[in-house]
């Protein structure tokens, strides 16, 4: 790994130069099989929840006149280093990596990424999932950062060819960036800016203290030097996809906690379980050289003290975050809340992992606005996702009885291994959840799986070969696809359900089989690797894509990273924005009165946002010309 240049690795990547993960899973031999007994355009391909949505789908002109839920015309791919957004609406910058929060930080400065002293007081690097919260009449946006660029953050050392982290300076540096950041916003005349030195403005990151609370607070593998009682923990990482609980609380997700632990001793053994979720003794940010919690040769615990879920109550600059360790560890995309026919909480939950798994939270206590709700993310049960080939499915329960496991707290800080233990559905990386807001049904991107082998199994041994069993259809998929489920009547409470798949991304320019895409996939509306996703209060899915924008070969005619909507009623979708090359667009949400949306563009390449001599990760908003409400 040391003779390869990571810098500019995807996190996935470079996971995958550490270990790489199962490339055909069990979701695969359940598509297969059900789409071997039932044919390509039926069953498991059921992309509209109209009875009539196949027939509609079948030619361009009949999805054209079903468009009237869409209030835009639908743009064409585009290739360039900018934004593009349908005629009628208009676009701008709110804030970019950087821009201080404070009017006591320092200018962001292009030769070094910005001043280390105030790093923790300006907008984060690599902006994700977000949500935006009404206080006191104020628009208050939490946003995640996911990771940091070391070599545009860090200048080049004399004599060096590339910039590293070589002090600890440079280490807080890199973490002060990372995190989140929750700052007031207000609309002028012009567009969205941020409110500097608002009361509301707040930075999280890797060194901020949190609360652990749940069945693992407390538990011997949670306890360190520093913390011999396992409740209090510095720092969330790697906060990828994000959610909003139902009283006004953001949830952030830990996704790839494991690259930020390492060994000073490259002969340390690793402990027990590390292997299942990628830890070991080369990380990626050097935090083990100059910060000992992150040297698992001194504190070998520290890393079961992250991959959770965060809440933040952005109404209150003082209040501690805490980490919820009931909805279990693993590489979190983001958290997706309901309620039960008897008003309990539900949280939809993905492992973004190639063979990982599909998970439900449901609470025990009941929910009531305006009631306590403290413990409603701390006692429940975690339950994994099995589907079948005859487009049934299930959740099971993981408890020490099912799992064979010690107590509650070993299935909270293994849960992967508890997954596996009771037989979950190994899946194509498990990305974005979202419940619609309209329909009795769920969504979750399986943003693709490219790397296949005959023999495949995850990290935990569970096979992941394409055979009669499972819902990934495609022997290689490079271009990733949306499942969808439906709770048994209706209740999200219930242990069972049935599941179809809204859409197959594809290039029907390219193939004329099963690459293709599924049928509500055409030359117009192409892409491919589903990633974000968030349903707006109509029942439209906002689909965010973190896919292969060369715009050739396999991908010709798909362009750059975009942001699509889709109807679930007809199954048509189309392509609503675009986001400069090299770019992901990723998080999306909107102003109270749902005239703005507010877009993550993280990684963007060339120039952008303005001109700047270093692209800058940044959120966008988006209005339409006529004061309308946006879609």
């Amino acid at each position: 790994m040391k003779d390869i240049d990571t810098r500019h690795l995807s996190w996935d990547d470079w996971d995958e130069l550490r270990r790489p993960a199962p490339e055909t899973t069990d979701f695969d031999k359940v598509v297969a099989a059900a789409m071997s007994r039932r044919g390509f355009m039926t069953g498991v391909l059921a992309f509209g929840s109209a009875a009539t949505a196949l027939n509609l789908m079948g030619s361009t002109s009949a999805q054209a006149q079903s468009a009237s839920r869409f209030a835009f015309q639908p743009i064409d791919i585009q290739t360039d280093f900018t934004v593009h957004v349908p005629e009628g609406y208009d676009w701008g910058v709110l804030v970019s990596w950087g821009d201080p929060l404070f009017s006591d930080a320092a200018p962001w400065d292009p030769t070094n990424g910005g001043d280390a002293a105030t790093a923790d007081r300006v907008f984060g690097e690599n902006t994700d999932g977000m949500e935006l919260f009404e206080v006191d009449g104020k628009q208050i946006i939490a946003v995640n950062h996911e990771y940091v660029n070391e070599d545009i953050n860090l200048p080049a050392a004399a004599g060096e060819s590339a910039s590293i982290v070589d002090s600890a300076e440079d280490a807080m540096k890199l973490m002060n960036l990372q995190g989140v950041t929750v700052m007031e916003v207000a609309e002028t005349d012009t567009g969205w800016g941020v409110v500097v030195d608002s009361p509301f403005n707040r930075r999280i990151t890797n060194n901020t203290p949190m609360t652990l609370t749940g069945p693992a607070a407390g538990h011997a593998l949670l306890q360190t030097t520093a913390d011999p009682a396992g409740t209090t923990v510095l720092g969330t990482l790697n906060n990828c996809g994000a959610g909003k609980t139902l009283w006004g609380t953001y949830l952030t997700c830990e996704e790839n906690f494991n690259g930020y632990f390492g060994a000073t001793d490259a002969t340390t053994t690793m402990p027990n379980g590390f292997d299942r979720y990628g830890i070991g003794a080369e990380s990626r940010y050097a935090y083990e050289q100059f910060d000992p919690r992150f040297d698992i040769t001194k504190e070998p615990n520290e890393a079961n003290r992250f991959g959770y879920i965060v809440e933040i109550d952005p109404a209150d600059p003082d209040s501690t975050p805490i980490k919820r360790t009931a909805l279990g560890r693993f590489k979190h995309e983001n958290a997706a809340m309901t309620l039960t026919a008897d008003n309990r909480v539900v949280v939809y939950l993905g492992d973004d992992e190639r063979g990982e798994f599909l998970y439900r939270y449901v609470s025990n206590g009941t929910y009531t606005e305006g009631g306590d709700t403290s413990t409603l993310l701390d006692d429940g049960t975690l339950y994994v996702a099995k589907f079948e080939a005859d487009g049934s499915g299930q959740w099971l329960a993981l408890t020490p009885e099912t799992t064979g496991m010690d107590d509650l707290a070993m299935v909270c800080i293994h849960t992967r291994q508890a997954a596996s233990a009771v037989g979950a559905t190994t899946m194509d990386r498990p990305e974005w959840v979202a419940v619609s807001t309209t329909l009795p049904e769920a969504y979750c991107c399986l943003t693709n799986n490219s790397k296949r082998a005959e023999d495949a199994v995850n990290a935990g041994g569970d096979a992941m070969l394409a055979a009669d069993g499972t819902p990934n259809p495609r022997a290689g998929n490079e271009y990733g696809q949306i499942v969808r489920w439906r709770p048994t009547d209706t209740d999200h409470g219930a242990d069972t359900f049935s599941w179809d798949l809204y859409v197959m991304a594809g290039n029907p320019d390219v193939h004329d089989d099963a690459y293709a895409g599924s049928p509500n996939v055409t030359s117009g509306n192409m892409f491919n690797s589903p990633d974000g996703m968030v349903v707006d209060s109509n029942g439209m899915i906002w689909i965010q894509t973190d896919g292969d924008d060369s715009n050739e070969g396999e991908f010709a005619g798909m362009g750059n990273n975009q942001m699509l909507v889709g109807d679930p009623e007809t199954g048509e979708i189309a392509r609503f924005l675009t986001g400069p090359n090299g770019s992901e667009v990723t998080g999306l949400t909107w102003s109270s009165d749902k005239k703005t949306a507010f877009v993550g563009i993280q990684h963007p390449g060339g120039d952008f946002p303005n001109a700047s001599p270093v692209p800058r990760s940044s959120v966008v908003w988006v209005r339409r010309q006529d004061g309308a409400v946006i879609g």
